[in-house]
């Protein structure tokens, strides 16, 4: 039996928050989303040179919601893996609780075609 040898790994980081509001006594998060496939995430991306995780949550946030935020304790991080052209990642995403303080969702750039708050619930 002739084993596969497992495709190159490579480490992946990002970072990016959890923004919450109270709105007529509910609770919301915004959201960003792509129609074809509908698909919704949070906000996150990949840190530029010299940039700390704190520093690219907030800039990631505010590009892909148009919202200015206050960065708030981190939340932790989740783990994932997948394979692209040949390639094994390990992802792992850094997240921080954030508060929004000025922008508006109208605002966000053109990586997602939909922003929304939502109730957390």
């Amino acid at each position: 039996m002739i084993e596969k040898t497992p495709p190159p790994a490579e480490t992946l980081v990002s970072s990016g928050g959890v923004v919450l509001r109270r709105r007529h006594d509910q609770l919301e998060t915004v959201l960003c989303g792509r129609t074809n496939p509908t698909r919704w995430s949070l906000a996150k991306g990949t840190p530029d040179p010299g940039e700390t995780l704190e520093q690219t949550a907030l800039r990631e946030v505010r590009e892909e919601t148009g919202l200015e935020v206050q960065l708030g304790p981190p939340l932790g991080n989740i783990e994932y893996s997948f394979d692209d052209h040949d390639i094994r990642y390990h992802k792992t995403v850094h997240f921080y609780l954030m508060s929004p303080i000025g922008g508006h969702i109208d605002q966000h750039d053109p990586e997602f075609e939909i922003v929304q708050w939502f109730p957390i619930n």
